[in-house]
């Protein structure tokens, strides 16, 4: 199948007649792209290429040293090609391409793949979740999933081995985060692997499976659990409590690890792909959250409400009419919300994907720590939809009045709706379909939810103001995480800032910014892509008048994949160009 997709990337190239260049950058993407299907077998499977079913990615200081070697060779190659004999739109690959690797050798030259695992997740809380991106037809995929089942244990010695190597440079993770990771660990130690999340694909076997075979693989996928997984997990644990908490730090700042200053600097670019300064971020989230608290009062008052902002918020967190009595009634009210919106997207856009979007609930064993919602996307290979995953734990934090701006952020017209249409771009370069740049990715599911007016959403005053309360969270990111990171404030600091102007109960904005002490610059990307997508916005229906159209607009936002935001911008202009060229066309010829 490889040999055959490069045949056709090189004869693609070639008839283009864009020369030499053109054949040595395709045949360097196809090189990196077979790379990445041997190096990460699971990302083959999921890309449809069976030929490493059986494996695990290899994880030890070793193979680490050995990958970012190669990111050294393709940076040398990428420089080595003439850019300027490239076409315009394999320009803006290079672009791209580069960027991707320059980021990567920067990661990982600032030391931070040594801090692989937070209190968000890790290995440990994907691993058990691999059944559901795998397949499960033949007797053959079930040993395959046992082979990997066995190839844990070799995964958790190679990231222990990583993380120790953190303690002995000083990369680790502040100790304040880290108090209820070994609850997300121990649900993995079960004393009978049926409990275990690693078995469920033995609960129901596929018809093509013989009696015979199920019997065989049920006790091979048993004996794996509890002789292998289960083991690794109680070393992981071990290593955790043991070693490594008492060993993270008591700072919080990624200004604090060695080199951090830069480190952080870094982080800003590669999350908002632009060159701005903590100082320049802060100032912008601290406007907008005054902008916002402003609307927020006008919407309160709207409501009738007396008292003020702060017993609105506390009458939106304890009034019982907000929340869903049972998981039931959010989930049907997740659903009602998007089919909703499913019927009013072709007002906005041209185009829809043709991969559809499905709803479940958060795993239970990680429900504690993860966020209300989140969204993973298709595989490559077209098997399996998107996935818009609604954490259902602890209702009386999920309230009713997020729902439909949650949605429209997660699933549509958000992350899933601009993810696969991405991955639908059959005249891009692989790497271009599944681009995430968080800034574009983020930002654009933020400017989603504020289309929900137009969308017929939020109709009822108080999902209304749950979408400003939304945006006013990516707001006081971009205040609390370079105040953070940059400016010296504590973990109380921030969550007071957040308490006092968001809706949020005091747990889930704990969660929030013990999320951005681990994660520095990427909850930056949200609200800086969002504003940069409404700037851009402005400036055309300004430009345009009456002849502005929102779908050509989204078109055009969505029609390169993820692209860091200056290229986005040049894309606008560029459009708006033409349009003022067809403008000058149509009255020349009504003239003459």
């Amino acid at each position: 199948m490889y040999k055959y997709l490069l045949v056709l990337v090189l004869g693609c190239v070639f008839f283009s007649g864009c020369g030499s260049a053109s054949l040595e950058f395709g045949q360097l993407i196809a090189d990196d792209y077979e790379y990445n299907l041997r190096e990460y077998p699971l990302y083959a499977t999921s890309e449809g290429d069976h030929r490493f079913n059986d494996k695990l990615t290899k994880v030890s200081l070793v193979d680490s040293a050995r990958r970012n070697a190669k990111t050294k060779a393709v940076l040398v190659r990428i420089d080595g090609i003439n850019r300027a004999a490239l076409s315009k739109g394999e320009r803006v690959s290079y672009d791209i391409f580069k960027r991707k690797f320059e980021d990567g050798l920067q990661w990982y030259e600032f030391n931070a793949w040594l801090m692989p695992v937070t209190q968000m997740g890790g290995f440990y809380s994907h691993f058990p979740q691999m059944h559901e991106r795998v397949p499960f037809k033949t007797a053959g995929d079930y040993e395959n999933y046992i082979s990997r089942l066995n190839a844990f244990s070799g995964v958790v010695d190679g990231y222990i081995e990583i993380m120790r190597e953190g303690i002995r440079r000083g990369y680790v993770v502040p100790k304040v985060t880290m108090a209820d990771i070994g609850k997300s660990i121990e649900a993995h130690i079960v004393e009978v692997p049926e409990k275990s999340h690693c078995y469920k694909p033995f609960e129901k076997f596929s018809k093509f499976v013989g009696v015979a075979d199920r019997e065989r693989l049920s006790a091979a996928g048993r004996e794996a659990i509890s002789q292998v997984v289960v083991e690794a997990y109680k070393r992981f644990l071990r290593f955790m409590v043991d070693e490594y908490i008492p060993a993270c730090r008591d700072t919080i700042a990624a200004s604090d690890l060695p080199n951090g200053k830069a480190y952080y600097e870094f982080c800003i670019r590669s999350d908002t792909t632009l060159d701005i300064s903590a100082k320049e971020v802060h100032e912008t989230g601290l406007a907008e959250v005054a902008r916002i608290k402003g609307e927020m009062l006008e919407v309160i008052a709207e409501t009738g409400f007396k008292g003020g902002f702060e017993k609105f918020r506390k009458f939106l967190r304890t009034d019982k009419q907000f929340y869903a009595k049972d998981k039931k009634e959010l989930l049907k009210e997740v659903a009602y919300a998007l089919k909703r919106v499913d019927g009013e997207l072709p007002r906005l856009f041209e185009e829809l994907p043709r991969m559809p979007y499905g709803i479940k609930e958060v795993p239970d064993f990680i429900a504690h720590d993860a966020p209300a919602a989140y969204y993973r996307r298709p595989p490559g290979d077209g098997t399996m939809a998107g996935f818009y995953y609604v954490n259902t734990y602890d209702l009386g934090s999920r309230p009713l009045y997020h729902v439909e701006a949650l949605a429209m952020h997660e699933a549509v017209p958000g992350h899933h709706l601009q993810i696969a249409i991405g991955q639908e771009l059959k005249d891009l370069p692989k790497f271009r379909q599944e681009a995430h740049f968080t800034a574009f990715t983020e930002g654009w599911a933020l400017y989603a939810e504020s289309l929900g007016k137009e969308l017929g959403l939020y109709e009822d005053v108080y999902s209304y103001f749950g979408r400003l309360d939304f945006e006013m969270l990516r707001a006081c990111r971009l205040v609390v995480d370079t105040g953070i990171h940059s400016f010296g404030w504590s973990r109380e600091k921030a969550i007071d800032f957040m308490a006092s102007n968001t809706s949020m109960s005091v747990d889930d904005i704990t969660t929030e910014v013990d999320r951005y002490i681990v994660w520095p610059g990427q909850a930056l990307g949200y609200k800086i892509g969002e504003l940069k997508i409404q700037e851009l916005r402005k400036k055309c229906e300004e430009r345009l008048g009456s002849d502005f159209d929102i779908r050509k607009f989204h078109s055009v936002v969505l029609g390169s994949g993820a692209v860091p935001l200056g290229v986005l911008e040049t894309n606008i202009n560029e459009w708006l160009e033409e349009q003022s060229l067809s403008d000058l066309g149509r009255a020349l010829r009504q003239r003459f």
